[in-house]
C-alpha cells in the first residue's frame, strides 16, 4: 500500500480501495469524480488508480474517485475524461450533518440521518398506526444486526392483499434510498385516512418496506468511509472485505460477464449463491410472500443515475414475458417523475439499458420470485454528486419517486 493524501488515509493497489486507519474516518477533500472513457486494456489499471468505481459494471465510461496524487497517470490513461465533481470532500459537506429529527413529522426528510435513528423513524411511525402496520424483520446481516422493516395493510387485515416489496440501501453508500423508501412508509400510512387515492393503494396491497437492507455496510458508511457499496463480510485468505449483496441472488449467479470473482471488487458476487446472510433473509421474504398471496411488485431502490429498469440484467438478448406491460407502467412512472420537477428518467430492460448484472434482486424476484412486476430505480443524480446527493435534494426527490411509484401502483 502507498499514502496518497493524508496520514488518515490509505491507498491499497487492490482496485484502488480507500482503507482508514484504525479510529480515521476516510478523509475525500481535494478528491475528483471524473468520468473517463474505458477501453478493456485499462479498465483494470484505471481500477487500480481510482479510490472507487462508482458505476461498477459499465464499460465504455467509468465514474471514478481518484485522489490528487493519482489524477494525472489516470487521465493519462485515458481518450477523454470529465470532471463531474471538482471536489468529493466539499460534496460531501453539502449532504449535511447526519440529524434527528421528530418523526413522523415531514421534516424527517430534510436530512440524513445516523442508523439508529432509521430504525427509530420505524418504531415511531408505526406505533401511530397499530391497527394497520407492523414491524418486521427480514433476517440479519454479517455483524448482528436485524434487517427491520415495516409491513402495512388495509381493508381485509394483514396479510390478506398481492404483497408489493420495497427495499432500499441494498448498497452502503445511496443515502437516499432509505429516505426515500421511508417516505413511502409515511406516506400510506399518514395519508391513508385523508387522501382517497393512497387509500385505494394500501386497500389494494400489503406493503413489505425495508429501507435499509445493508446495515453494516451502511454504518460503516457513517463512521469510516462515507463511499463503502458492499457489506462487511470476510472473505477467508483474503484482505479485502464484502459482498455486493445485489449479484449474491441465486438466480444466474454462476452466468459470466455480471459481477466479479474478485473479492476486492465493487461487484465481488461471493463465493456461493446467496451466501450472504442479508441475501438469504430478503430471499426468504420474497420465497414467502410469493407462497402466500403472491408478489404483484417489487421495487429495488439505488441510485444515482436516474433509471427506471426491469428484467433482465443477465443477457442484455432476453425479455421478461410481460415486457411490454413492465415498458407501459415504466413509460406512465418516467411521465409522473417528470411532471413532478422536471427530473428525465431513462427507462428500459437493465442489462441492454444500463449494463450486465448476474445475481440480481430483480431477475430473482421476476423468475424464482414470480413477482408480476420487478423494477430497479436508480434515482437523482446523473453524477455531479452522484451517491453525496446534497440534503436540500431530499425532499424533491422523494416527492418526485413517490410520484412515479404511486403511477405505478395504479397500473399493477
Amino acid at each position: 500500500m502507498k499514502s496518497i493524501l493524508t496520514s488518515a488515509l490509505l491507498l491499497s493497489t487492490a482496485l484502488g480501495t480507500v482503507v482508514p486507519r484504525a479510529g480515521k474516518k476516510v478523509d475525500y477533500n481535494g478528491f475528483k469524480v471524473l468520468r473517463v472513457a474505458s477501453t478493456d486494456d485499462v479498465k483494470a489499471q484505471i481500477e487500480n488508480l481510482a479510490a472507487h468505481v462508482l458505476n461498477p459494471g459499465r464499460s465504455a465510461q467509468l465514474d471514478v474517485v481518484v485522489s490528487p496524487d493519482n489524477i494525472d497517470a489516470l487521465t493519462a490513461l485515458v481518450s477523454e475524461s470529465q470532471v463531474l465533481n471538482e471536489d468529493v470532500g466539499a460534496a460531501l459537506a453539502e449532504e449535511g450533518e447526519v440529524t434527528a429529527y421528530a418523526v413522523p413529522s415531514e421534516s424527517w426528510f430534510t436530512a440524513y440521518h445516523p442508523y439508529a435513528d432509521h430504525l427509530q423513524f420505524l418504531r415511531d411511525l408505526q406505533a401511530g398506526y397499530t391497527t394497520q402496520s407492523e414491524i418486521v424483520t427480514v433476517g440479519t446481516s454479517v455483524q448482528g444486526r436485524v434487517l427491520t422493516g415495516i409491513h402495512i395493510w388495509g381493508s381485509g387485515g394483514k396479510g390478506s392483499k398481492p404483497a408489493v416489496i420495497i427495499h432500499g440501501n441494498v448498497h452502503a453508500r445511496e443515502w437516499i434510498t432509505s429516505v426515500t423508501t421511508e417516505y413511502f412508509a409515511w406516506q400510506l400510512l399518514t395519508k391513508y385516512a385523508s387522501d382517497a387515492s393512497v387509500k385505494a393503494l394500501v386497500d389494494k396491497f400489503d406493503f413489505y418496506i425495508t429501507p435499509i437492507v445493508n446495515p453494516d455496510g451502511f454504518v460503516y458508511t457513517q463512521t469510516t468511509d462515507r463511499l463503502w457499496r458492499k457489506n462487511r463480510q470476510t472473505v477467508s485468505g483474503n484482505s479485502c472485505v464484502g459482498r455486493d449483496i445485489n449479484r449474491n441472488w441465486p438466480y444466474k449467479w454462476e452466468a459470466p460477464g455480471g459481477a466479479s470473482t474478485d473479492p476486492c471488487s465493487e461487484t465481488y458476487k461471493g463465493q456461493a449463491a446467496g451466501d450472504a446472510p442479508e441475501n438469504r433473509g430478503l430471499r426468504t421474504q420474497v420465497d414467502s410472500l410469493r407462497a402466500s398471496r403472491g408478489i404483484r411488485l417489487y421495487l429495488d431502490v439505488h441510485s444515482y443515475g436516474q433509471y427506471i429498469l426491469w428484467p433482465y440484467g443477465y443477457d442484455c438478448n432476453l425479455r421478461a414475458e410481460n415486457d411490454a406491460q413492465h415498458r407501459s407502467i415504466a413509460t406512465r412512472a418516467q411521465t409522473a417523475i417528470r411532471a413532478v420537477s422536471g427530473t428525465a428518467y431513462t427507462i428500459g430492460p437493465s442489462c441492454s439499458t444500463l449494463y450486465a448484472t448476474t445475481g440480481s434482486s430483480t431477475d430473482y424476484t421476476d423468475v424464482t420470485g414470480n413477482s408480476t412486476y420487478s423494477y430497479t430505480y436508480e434515482l437523482r443524480d446523473k453524477g455531479t454528486y452522484g451517491f453525496t446527493l446534497p440534503a436540500n435534494q431530499i425532499q424533491p426527490t422523494v416527492r418526485e419517486t413517490w410520484a412515479g411509484v404511486v403511477s405505478m401502483l395504479k397500473d399493477a
